[in-house]
């Protein structure tokens, strides 16, 4: 008959792909950077001072993005009322 040919006959039993996951634990417990040393304080004025700085950058650019804004409207309406 037509309809036993080779590709329809294997179906799905020639696929044996290991895809189990890995029974070694320890290695994905172990850190990347097993020499990093970490003193477990930090200084919260640092983290003031550049958070501060990080706001300052912002606000910057908010301004300047606004300011651009605003020239651009008042010149388009400028150019309409002529």
């Amino acid at each position: 008959m037509w309809f036993n040919s080779p590709m329809t006959s294997k179906g799905y039993t020639g696929n044996t792909d290991n895809t189990e996951t890995p029974k070694d634990i320890s290695v994905t417990e172990k850190p990347l950077n097993p020499n990093k040393i970490s003193s477990g304080r930090v200084d919260i004025n640092v983290l003031k001072s550049k958070l501060e700085a990080e706001q300052s950058k912002e606000l910057k650019k908010n301004i300047f993005i606004f300011s651009l804004c605003v020239l651009l409207l008042s010149s388009i309406g400028i150019f309409l009322s002529l």
